[in-house]
């Protein structure tokens, strides 16, 4: 097993060597200001024997969980998804057993996952634009990580062991999480990020392990290009080195800083088809020299979806500050309701229109969807979630610029496999108001459990009473025009004809 620990920290924090005591196995340090990262790299045979066979029948697998509360982060940790559980996934050639045991064990290690199948509630991403991700696709809400932690724990720690419990329940302050698995590093590596913010520089090696601490800080070296990232600090291998050794290094980058924030909301009434806001900072793009467009990407869960009909009118999208409908996944049932449906829900790529001008203003985007009916519930209305898109400008680096793998680089999230390799992605900031959600919340009327049974007896004495009413009135056309008195005489004349 490999370990790596990182603390990154702002443009002009740097620590000094001699503030960090190295003793043998174990690194301390002064509290830091700073983004905190644990990566963790297992080699199969280092795996629980449940999770050996289920990677075994895997081409690649990417689970990625971002927490619903806001955060803040710091460079080179600037990729953005939706908040909650997204899942990337290719089978291997013969995966058939993986497509009946990969749901169920999600759920085991990650709780309340609801898919059923692979084929049954993923979705399909297209090999002719996402020719390098993943074949399959999953998302849905979740608050955090409680299972998770809670499984490995079972799984890792031994009873004696506070020392590995106590890391595990750190998981809980987390903002991200992720594990990754591909056949061509034959290695599952697991990556958590805590936000910015202050901590002790601590950590400790493990038996039979190799543990890398490093204490960075955002940088300009000189020649920086300006698609790259410097970094500098010192890194330390524990059992390894007697003191921190400084670096100095920079890599280029595909995400980066807009340096702008952008927040969400519902209008007013919300009905069945509300309108998402998207409340802008900057209308200006964050590079002069290239060519950029604002996008915003969703991954809505079931119970609401766009309709990419009503989202191909022109002129309906230039009212809502809309440029086009650059992706979104299928099927998406515009009728079925929610209880009904078993995908997950579908994933949006839209381009944005920021208004032209070369001075800076704020600008607003609205976004149609529509809501599904849902089951019955007490008080006749449900509250749901929908978590914040991630907002972003796609600029196209200059030719022959090339994104080679560095030791942050974050890939398959989604929306990064429909634009091309030279793509650079400027992030906004999600910045929730009144409080500290990455979600909307909204309400959605439902038939109400309360006065479903006098619904059921009124419609039963409605329908009782018209039938009622319906064979009445004919009785009464039949005997009252005289058809009765009439059909008695035709009966008696034909009797007497036939007996002359």
């Amino acid at each position: 097993m490999r370990e790596r620990i990182t603390f990154i920290q702002k443009l002009g924090d740097s620590q000094e060597p001699s503030a960090f005591k190295i003793n043998g196995g174990v690194i301390s340090g002064p509290e830091i200001d700073a983004v905190r990262e644990d990566k963790l790299t297992f080699a199969l045979d280092d795996l629980p024997s449940e999770l050996y066979t289920l990677l075994d029948d895997i081409h690649e697998l990417y689970v990625r969980w971002v927490s619903p509360v806001a955060s803040e982060t710091v460079a080179p940790f600037l990729a953005r998804l939706p908040p909650g559980f997204h899942l990337f996934f290719t089978p291997g050639k013969e995966g058939g057993a993986v497509l009946n045991t990969l749901c169920p064990t999600l759920s085991k290690v990650f709780g309340s996952i609801e898919c059923s199948t692979p084929a049954d509630s993923f979705t399909s991403l297209p090999s002719d634009r996402f020719s390098h991700s993943a074949a399959l696709q999953y998302f849905q809400p979740l608050e955090d990580l409680s299972r998770f932690i809670q499984y490995t724990k079972d799984q890792l720690c031994s009873k004696s062991n506070s020392q590995c419990v106590a890391r595990l329940d750190r998981l809980a302050g987390a903002s991200s999480l992720e594990v990754s698995y591909d056949t061509i590093s034959h290695a599952l590596k697991i990556t958590a990020v805590w936000p910015y913010q202050r901590q002790s520089v601590y950590a400790a090696s493990r038996p039979q392990s190799r543990t890398e601490v490093g204490v960075l800080s955002a940088d300009i070296p000189p020649g920086l290009e300006p698609n790259e990232l410097g970094i500098s600090g010192l890194l330390t291998v524990l059992e390894q080195d007697s003191e921190p050794s400084p670096v100095v290094f920079s890599f280029a980058s595909r995400h980066q800083d807009a340096n702008s924030e952008f927040s969400t909301s519902f209008l007013e009434p919300t009905g069945l088809h509300p309108t998402l806001q998207i409340q802008l900072e900057s209308n200006q793009p964050p590079s002069e020299d290239a060519s950029c467009s604002a996008h915003a990407y969703l991954t809505l869960p079931r119970n609401i979806f766009a309709d990419k009909y009503q989202l191909a009118d022109d002129l309906f999208l230039a009212s809502k500050n809309l440029t086009a409908l650059r992706y979104i996944s299928q099927p998406v049932d515009l009728e079925a309701p929610e209880y009904v449906m078993k995908s997950w829900g579908s994933a949006i790529l839209l381009e944005l229109s920021p208004p032209d001008g070369e001075q800076d203003q704020s600008w607003t985007a609205e976004i149609p969807l529509h809501l599904r009916y849902l089951l019955p519930a007490k008080g006749g209305y449900e509250s749901i979630q929908i978590p914040y898109p991630a907002v972003f400008w796609a600029c196209t680096a200059e030719e022959g610029t090339k994104f080679p793998s560095n030791p942050f680089d974050r890939v398959n999230l989604g929306y990064d496999g429909l634009f091309g390799p030279r793509t650079v992605f400027w992030h906004v900031e999600p910045r929730p108001v009144g409080g500290n959600r990455l979600e909307n919340t909204v309400k959605v009327p439902v038939l109400d459990l309360e006065k479903s049974l006098w619904v059921n007896a009124g419609t039963a004495i409605v329908v009782l009473a018209g039938f009622t009413w319906i064979v009445w009135k004919l009785a009464a056309v039949f005997f009252l025009a005289g058809h009765g008195e009439a059909s008695l005489r035709e009966t008696k004349s034909v009797k007497e004809k036939k007996q002359q």
